[in-house]
Formats: structure tokens, C-alpha cells, sequence
């Protein structure tokens, strides 16, 4: 995207005078950025205009509570900026009701549990190794120390989620959610499925879309706020906004899970944040972000297909998302010592969990594989000729010999020639 650079030199200078020692952080933060290559899943560019609004006078304003309902005074024009995030989020997504507050989606999934369970339920969600969330169920996590998690998982031929065993196993423990998402999952996922089996043992849906619902958005990937009863959903990601949460339900869930967020798990709303989420889903509704969605799935369809001509195994033989999820064991190296390479040479990627595969002595389960994004890649404007460049790069580094030598200076090149902010 043709953008001016969203850190102007005033804010430079302003940050050099009163701190120079962070300045010197985030100039070199600024130069990692524009220096190698983000394949991280997670993580994309947002525009100036949300980095704008996230650096506002807005950041200074406390304000819990809702529009029309805040504890603290002189809230009147915070009030118009949550009530514009909020009625673009239900235009964009077509639901009856959202709630923008959530700081993180972890923060909007631990209140849609809270808007809907109590300490002790069964919930059933795809279990850890196989690709599902902290906030799934892990004993590390409050969703594992709070409720009854029962894990389920993905075929083993095929890497997609097997429905006989949900439906199996929501007869045998009689949930009181279902919840369906997951952090590595490459594919589509079946909503209606989903809901099928909720509606057949009497359960709560739950969908967690962190990951694809800026897909959603642009029109590229099904929607899940027709079947679930609440939908969990970062504003980061492919939705390429702010750092932050949302939730969106109907309107007879909606004063419940409005409670959930505030006053029962947060305090205060970070009303800059919100202003940026508005902002985000400005964006999200335009042909341009459709356009840009397209070419993500585009992007990511080309660099799997890439990936396994170079020899990685990649799971599920493909994607329908920004994301792939591959096993670089084929060329002699697990995910976290492949990662490692990666790194030293300006590729920037996450370690994940395979399923059906025990990980090596002394090596964490979660840590075989590799996860990969083209969200960030593809709004620097990358196209699928790239994404070739990229599947050679990166299995040239864990391959070894020449190809590895040069692949730091074509990283930085590859890199320089597609600036996230030109």
C-alpha cells in the first residue's frame, strides 16, 4: 500500500528529546520490520490511520462502563467513537450486536465463557496438540484450571477436524459449549457442522475466528456468526487493525456478554484502541480489502504448493486461509531449530504443534512444526511470484550450503524492495 510513513519526524524528534534511550528501541524495531520478512500468522501492517488513532488524545480519556452508561465523566465524545466501532463491526459482520472492549482475544474468549458457563462445565474444544488455543483447555490457562475440558481432534490421514469423533464425544460428555477454532488449523472450518452437533446435545457454540476473521471480512472465507451463539475474534491479524479483541452475538446474549467484558473481566475500555478498531473496520468494508483478502488466500495457496515441491510436508496438503502449516523433518530439521535458522537469516516465523507425531527426545510437542502467514507479506504488496521467492529462501536456509549464504542478502533485498510503509 502507498502510504507515508506513519512515525513522522516530529514524533521522532519528540521521542528522541524526552527518551532517547527508547527511541533507540523503536528505531530499531522500526529497522527489523523493514528488514526482513514477517511470515509470522499472527501479525500484519496496519495502516497509518489506525496507528494514528492508537497514538490519539483518545488514549488519555478513562472510561468504564458503555455509551450513555460510563462511571467517569466527559465522555461524550469517546461515546461517538465506541458507537461508530460498534456499528461498523455489526455492519461488516452482519451481526445483531458487538462488543469492541475485549483487550485481547483471549480477553474475548475468557468473557464469552464467562457470559455463558460456571466453574466446573464441560466444554468440548479441539484439543492442544492438534492445534487448539491456550484459552482451549490448557492446565497453564484459566479455561483448564476453571472448566471441564474435553479435547478433540483432526484425522490422522487427512489433518482436518474429525466430525464423527466431536459429535461422538458432545454425546458421550453432554458439553455445555462447543467450541470450534484453532491456532494452526489451515482450512475452512465447518460452522454448520458445528452447529449441528451443539443444537443435537443441547450445548452453547462458541466460535473462535481469531485467526480467520479478517478473511470474513473480505469476503474469502465463511462466516460463523450465523451458527455460533458467540464469536470471539482479535482485531489484528488478517483484519489488519489494532492489537485487541472483539465479540459478536445476538441480541438476546448481548447484555450478558456486554457484563462479561465489563464489569465482571475488565475494567476500563482503551478508548484509542477502540477508536483504531473503528478505523480497522472502516477499511475492512472497502473493495480494496476484499481485493487484498483475495490475494492472501492467493498468496498463501502458492508459497504451500511451493513448500512441498521443496520438500516440506505441509499439512492438510494445503490451505483455504492465510495460513500454512508445514513439517520441515524432510529436510533434516525440526520446527524450532528451523525457526532458529530462519531467524538468523530475516524470516520471521512461529513453531506449532503436529498432530499424530511424537516429538524428538528433549524437544516440545508444540515446537515440531512450522506456522506460517502471508497477511503482512501480502499488504507490502507481494504477489505470487513472492511467494515462490520465499519457498526457495526458506528451504535454501534449512537445506544448507550456498543457497544459505545468500539467502540473508536476499531476504534484505526481497525485503527493501516491498517496504510495509513506503
Amino acid at each position: 500500500m502507498s502510504v507515508t510513513h506513519p512515525l513522522h519526524h516530529e514524533a521522532d524528534d519528540a521521542i528522541g528529546r524526552q527518551d532517547p534511550e527508547l527511541a533507540e528501541i523503536l528505531l530499531a524495531e522500526r529497522r527489523r520490520q523493514e528488514t526482513t520478512l514477517q511470515l509470522t500468522a499472527a501479525e500484519n501492517f496496519t495502516s497509518p490511520a489506525v496507528l494514528a488513532a492508537l497514538g490519539s488524545p483518545l488514549a488519555n480519556k478513562y472510561a468504564e462502563g458503555y455509551p450513555g452508561a460510563r462511571h467517569h465523566g466527559g465522555c461524550e465524545l469517546v461515546d461517538l467513537a465506541e458507537r461508530l466501532a460498534v456499528r461498523r463491526a455489526t455492519a461488516l459482520f452482519g451481526a445483531a450486536h458487538a462488543n469492541v472492549q475485549a483487550h485481547s482475544g483471549s480477553s474475548a474468549v475468557l468473557a464469552a465463557y464467562a457470559a455463558l458457563l460456571r466453574p466446573g462445565d464441560t466444554v468440548l474444544a479441539l484439543g492442544l496438540p492438534h492445534g487448539g488455543h491456550l484459552t482451549h483447555g490448557s492446565p497453564a490457562n484459566f479455561s483448564g484450571r476453571w472448566f471441564d475440558f474435553v479435547g478433540y481432534g483432526v484425522d490422522a490421514e487427512t489433518g482436518l477436524v474429525d466430525h464423527d469423533q466431536v459429535r461422538a464425544l458432545a454425546r458421550t460428555h453432554r458439553p455445555k459449549a462447543i467450541v470450534c477454532g484453532s491456532i494452526s488449523y489451515p482450512r475452512h472450518l465447518d460452522w454448520a457442522a458445528f452447529r449441528e452437533v451443539a443444537d443435537e446435545v443441547g450445548a452453547y457454540l462458541v466460535a473462535d475466528a481469531a485467526h480467520p476473521i479478517g478473511l470474513v471480512a473480505g469476503g474469502v472465507a465463511p462466516s460463523p456468526v450465523p451458527y455460533a451463539d458467540i464469536v470471539c475474534a482479535t482485531t489484528h491479524k488478517v483484519l489488519r487493525g489494532p492489537r485487541g479483541g472483539m465479540l459478536l452475538c445476538g441480541s438476546e446474549l448481548a447484555e450478558r456478554v456486554d457484563r462479561a467484558v465489563f464489569p465482571f473481566t475488565q475494567g476500563g475500555a482503551q478508548m484509542h484502541t477502540i477508536a483504531a478498531k473503528a478505523v480497522a473496520f472502516g477499511e475492512a468494508a472497502t473493495g480494496a480489502f476484499a481485493a487484498y483478502a483475495r490475494q492472501v488466500v492467493a498468496n498463501a495457496r502458492v508459497l504451500a504448493d511451493r513448500l512441498a515441491a521443496e520438500g516440506l510436508v505441509v499439512i492438510t496438503g494445503g490451505t483455504d486461509t492465510h495460513m500454512v502449516t508445514a513439517d520441515p523433518a524432510p529436510l533434516g530439521v525440526d520446527g524450532r531449530t528451523a525457526r532458529t535458522r530462519l531467524a538468523a537469516a530475516g524470516m520471521v516465523l512461529d513453531c506449532c504443534a503436529l498432530p499424530h507425531g511424537s516429538a524428538a527426545p528433549g524437544m516440545a510437542a508444540d515446537a515440531r512444526g512450522l506456522r506460517l502467514g502471508t497477511a503482512a507479506l501480502t499488504t507490502q504488496g507481494m504477489r505470487e511470484s513472492e511467494m515462490r521467492t520465499v519457498a526457495g529462501l526458506l528451504a535454501g536456509v534449512l537445506t544448507g550450503g550456498t543457497r544459505a549464504v545468500r539467502a540473508r542478502e536476499e531476504v534484505r533485498g526481497l525485503a527493501a524492495a516491498f517496504p510495509p510503509y513506503p
